[in-house]
């Protein structure tokens, strides 16, 4: 008995007629879209407190206009946590859009995770949910499910648990359908989307959506519709495993999964076997994730073009310097960025870009004090001063933060299609979290000649973000190249390869059976990606850098 469960969405934005092609392109039994993250949530908060309706991704009411007849049609049951901050009103507004439409459906939705009132000055603090709720819907005989914050993987889990019968205590089972739920929710990023070796995943202008094919055991197949573009095979699959991800237990509110038991097979071409996913029991917290509002920011990006690109930075900070220490804002940052090329053949590869950020609790300190600042200095300052576009006013920027929560403290609450309300117990089999005993390494290769190359040439990599931290997974895809990677990609290397991290917490994590290190470097990010702290906010390209860095590589493997 094999569950097809497919993704239609990644992200709030993504592309919009994936429903649509995930329905007609082949077989399906449910839906997911994920639309929630944690920039989304602090977006939908501020649209909340314009308008107390709002809270909600309405692109998906758009996408479901034009495809929920033909989901009703085929029996494909569509499960989303587009229901962001509002998912009551979401469902009300699925029923409408239903009954207008004229197809027969039978809403329910899942509340209990927003625990704002209980977070003082927060925007929004909603807890991560599991797919229990999911799963109480769906036995309901519910059609379409809409959740507000669940984990990714409880889109995969909910459906799953209700399919095959498991219960809060099938632990290997339901670690595989996180284990599968974490490959699907981020959509075409499985199916060679944002892939290191993209050179290699023919068709990759419109990758498809995937799909798991998922078994009673808890093991499935990772796979897309015939004919679509981009590729599955184990080297997509590995890179979306390690995505958001830090050591070998993968805590969620159903189950514990072990990465480190995760294997990996081809099986055939796009579809890739996961199979031997070990189980644990759950924590006994919830994590709750809270957006404030942190202050303003505002920024200002000077070019500097032709010769003496460092005088003229120079100058230009000391005379904005000069300015700003009038009113000075609480947090000021400066970046050089050095696009320039000598002997450019156009004025825009001849010139740099310093770029100056501002930050306060005021929005008049940096606004007007900025403007002001900047652009009397468009006749006094450097040869050839200009700016990108004028600062403005000064925009809102927001702060995340997560805290843990007793499971038993949240009222997790499945409202079913016909109006009653299940309430869902909190599991009584929970573990505290310990770490894992590094698992042994390999036996180093033999000593070799080597070559001064860029790690890119051997490993992939994939990075992402959880609030403040980053992580960084490198696989490889043979066994003599592990060996090297094992013994070579230390945490004193990936700081030396990565000056933002030399003093910053770093952690190492050996998943040998992935032929990967997944590196967690704490504080990267600032106060989380809304706050915008850095170049790259969400650490999407930390790992591009890090393959682009050079480092002695045995020749053997290039």
């Amino acid at each position: 008995m094999t569950l097809r469960i497919g993704n239609f969405s990644g992200f709030y934005g993504d592309r919009f007629d994936a429903p649509r092609e995930m329905l007609t392109g082949g077989e399906v039994d449910v839906l997911t879209g994920d639309y929630l993250a944690e920039l989304t949530m602090l977006i939908l908060a501020r649209d909340r407190l314009k308008d107390p309706s709002a809270g909600y991704a309405r692109t998906f009411l758009r996408q479901l206009e034009e495809t929920l007849g033909l989901a009703h049609e085929r029996g494909v049951r569509i499960v989303t946590n587009a229901g962001g901050l509002n998912p009551a009103g979401l469902a009300d507004a699925v029923r409408a859009l239903a009954a207008r439409l004229g197809v027969p459906v039978r809403v329910a939705h899942v509340e209990g995770d927003d625990l704002t009132a209980r977070y003082a000055g927060t925007l929004a603090a909603h807890a991560y949910l599991g797919g229990a709720g999911i799963a109480e819907c769906l036995r309901a005989g519910a059609d379409v499910v809409v959740t507000g914050r669940v984990t990714d993987a409880a889109l995969v889990t909910g459906p799953a648990a209700a399919h095959f019968g498991w219960t809060a205590t099938d632990h290997d089972r339901l670690a595989g359908a996180v284990v599968a739920g974490h490959v699907l929710e981020c959509g075409t990023q499985a199916t060679g989307g944002n892939y290191a070796f993209f050179r290699d995943s023919g068709g990759l202008r419109r990758p498809g959506f995937p799909l798991a094919e998922l078994h009673a055991d808890g093991s499935c197949v990772i796979t897309k519709h015939p004919g679509t573009g981009g590729r599955v095979d184990v080297g997509t699959v590995t890179a979306q495993l390690l995505y958001e991800t830090g050591g070998a237990r993968y805590a969620g509110p159903d189950v514990t999964a072990r990465l480190d038991t995760v294997r990996l097979s081809q099986d055939g071409p796009d579809r890739v076997r996961v199979e031997g996913v070990r189980g644990e029991a759950p924590p006994p917290t919830l994590k709750v994730g809270l957006n404030r509002l942190g202050g303003f920011r505002n920024e200002v990006v000077f070019v500097l073009t032709g010769l003496d690109i460092e005088a003229k930075a120079d100058l230009v900070k000391e005379q904005m310097g000069e300015a700003l220490a009038k009113s000075p804002p609480a947090g000021v940052r400066w970046e050089l960025v050095r696009t320039d090329r000598p002997d450019a053949g156009t004025e825009e590869t001849a010139s740099a870009l310093l770029r100056l950020v501002v930050r306060d609790p005021s929005q008049e300190a940096v606004g007007r004090v900025l403007s002001g600042a900047a652009i009397e200095l468009a006749l006094a300052s450097y040869p050839g001063f200009h700016v990108l576009a004028p600062p403005g006013k000064g925009s809102p920027y927001g702060v995340f933060e997560d805290v843990y929560v007793p499971q038993g403290d949240v009222d997790h609450v499945a409202v079913l299609h016909d109006g009653r309300r299940v309430t869902v117990d909190a599991p009584h089999d929970t573990a505290v979290l310990d770490d894992v005993p590094p698992p042994a390494l390999p036996e180093p290769l033999p000593p070799g000649p080597a070559r001064r190359a860029p790690l890119g040439l051997v490993a992939g990599a994939r990075s992402g973000d959880k609030g403040g931290n980053a992580n960084v997974g490198v696989w490889v895809r043979s066994d003599d190249a592990w060996r090297w990677l094992a013994h070579a990609l230390t945490v004193e290397r990936f700081r030396e390869l990565i000056p933002e991290a030399r003093e910053l917490p770093v952690t190492r994590h050996v998943l040998p059976r992935l032929r990967a290190l997944n590196f967690l470097v704490e504080g990267i990010l600032g106060e989380g990606v809304a706050a915008q702290a850095r170049f790259d906010p969400q650490a999407k390209a930390l790992g591009e850098w890090l393959r682009s860095r050079h480092l002695d590589i045995p020749e053997a493997l290039l």
